[in-house]
C-alpha cells in the first residue's frame, strides 16, 4: 500500500554505493534521509566529502550507534560484507526493514556463503528469510519482505542476460559462459595499487578465473529459473573505465526459437530492462548514471550459439539504483520513483 514519506538511514555512506544512494535519495519524492553513518568519517557534512551533494542535504555523517537507525522505516547497508548480518537482527526487532547492498544475505546455502566469504555467518535465520532483490524475478516477494538481499553487479547483468533463454528451456544448461568486464568503481572506494590511475588506465586484464564470489550467486539464480542444475564458466575482467559492466554471454541452443521475440516478450513492461533492436551492440556508456540494463541477443551466422550482450552501470542497476527500486516496491511507491535519470553522454 502506498504511503507518504518514509525515513531512511544509510549505513556506510562514504563508499561509492553509499554516495550513489545519497545522490538518488536526495531527490526522491517519498523519502527523507534521516541518517548517514560512517565509523571513519563521523562528523563532516555529506557535501563536505562529496561536493556533488552540495545543496541537497545538510546531514552529517554519524557513528552508527548514535544515528537513530531504529527510528527509521528502512535501513540500507552500503557496507563491506559481514557488517549487515551483525546489525540486522536488532533493526528488524525494532520494526526497521533492511536492504543489504553487500552479500550477507544473497546465498541461501550458508555453508557455501561461509566458504566463499571466509567467515562465519552470524544470523543464518535472516539469510533464510531474506528475499533476493532482482525485481524482474522476485517482484511479488519483494513487496512483503522485511529483508532484501540486493544482487551483486555482475550477477545482475549476467542473470538478466541469460534468464529468457533459461526460462524458455532452449539452451544447454551444462555449458554456459559469462565473459564480463567491469569498471574500477566495482572494486569499491579504497586505496589499492592495482586501482590507481597509472595502473588501471590503458590496461585490461582478467581476474578471479579460478573462482569468484559472484559465481555461486549467479548459479543460484539461474538454477532457480531452470528448476535444475546449471554449469557456468564465469570470467570477470577489469576494464580501464570508472563505471559500467559489459557481460558477453554464450549458450548453445537446443531448440529453435525466435530469440529477439523471446527477449522482447520476457521483458515487456519492465521499466528498467531495455531489449534493443535485432543486430544491436549495447555500450556501457548508454547506461552511465541510469538504472537500466540494455540487452541485445544475437545468433551468429544462424548457428546454434546464442550470444547475449548485457550492459549496466555497476553502481546504479548493479547496486544503489536497484536498491532504490527494491525500496519502491517494498513500500508501494511507483517503481521508477527517484530513478528517472537518463544516462550521461558523453
Amino acid at each position: 500500500m502506498a504511503r507518504g514519506k518514509i525515513r531512511v538511514g544509510i549505513v556506510g555512506g562514504t563508499g561509492y554505493t553509499g554516495v550513489e544512494l545519497l545522490r538518488l535519495l536526495a531527490r526522491h519524492p517519498h523519502c527523507e534521509i534521516a541518517a548517514i553513518t560512517s565509523r571513519q568519517e563521523a562528523g563532516p557534512a555529506g557535501a563536505d566529502l562529496f561536493p556533488n551533494l552540495r545543496g541537497t542535504t545538510s546531514l552529517r555523517f554519524s557513528e552508527p550507534a548514535k544515528a537513530g537507525l531504529a527510528e527509521c522505516d528502512l535501513a540500507f547497508f552500503a557496507t563491506p560484507n559481514g557488517v549487515a548480518m551483525g546489525e540486522a537482527r536488532e533493526l528488524l526487532a525494532a520494526g526497521v526493514r533492511v536492504i543489504d547492498i553487500a552479500a550477507d544475505f544473497r546465498l541461501k546455502d550458508v555453508a557455501l556463503w561461509e566458504r566463499w566469504y571466509g567467515t562465519k555467518h552470524v544470523c543464518p535465520e535472516i539469510a533464510a528469510e531474506a528475499v533476493y532483490g532482482l525485481p524482474e524475478v522476485n517482484r511479488e516477494r519483494i513487496r512483503g519482505a522485511r529483508v532484501v538481499a540486493n544482487p551483486g553487479c555482475y550477477p545482475t547483468a549476467v542473470q538478466l542476460g541469460f534468464l529468457p533463454l533459461v526460462e524458455a528451456g532452449v539452451i544447454d544448461l551444462a555449458h554456459l559462459i559469462a565473459d564480463a568486464k567491469s569498471g574500477v568503481s566495482g572494486a569499491g572506494r579504497r586505496a589499492e595499487a592495482h586501482l590507481l590511475l597509472a595502473e588501471a588506465s590503458d590496461n585490461f586484464k582478467a581476474y578471479g578465473v579460478p573462482g569468484h564470489r559472484h559465481h555461486p550467486e549467479i548459479v543460484q539464480g539461474l538454477e532457480q529459473a531452470a528448476g535444475r542444475p546449471v554449469s557456468l564458466v564465469f570470467v570477470p575482467h577489469l576494464a580501464p573505465m570508472i563505471r559500467g559492466i559489459h557481460a558477453t554471454l554464450y549458450a548453445r541452443l537446443t531448440g529453435d526459437a525466435d530469440l529477439q521475440a523471446l527477449y522482447e516478450r520476457r521483458y515487456a513492461g519492465e521499466t528498467f530492462v531495455d531489449v534493443l533492436p535485432a543486430g544491436s551492440h549495447p555500450e556501457t556508456r548508454s547506461t552511465r548514471g541510469a538504472n537500466c540494463c540494455r540487452i541485445a541477443v544475437h545468433r551468429p551466422n544462424g548457428g546454434d550459439i546464442a550470444v547475449v550482450l548485457s550492459v549496466i552501470d555497476n553502481l546504479v542497476k548493479g547496486a544503489s539504483g536497484q536498491a532504490v527500486q527494491n525500496m519502491n516496491i517494498m513500500f508501494g511507491f511507483p517503481e521508477a520513483a527517484g530513478l528517472e535519470q537518463l544516462a550521461l553522454l558523453p
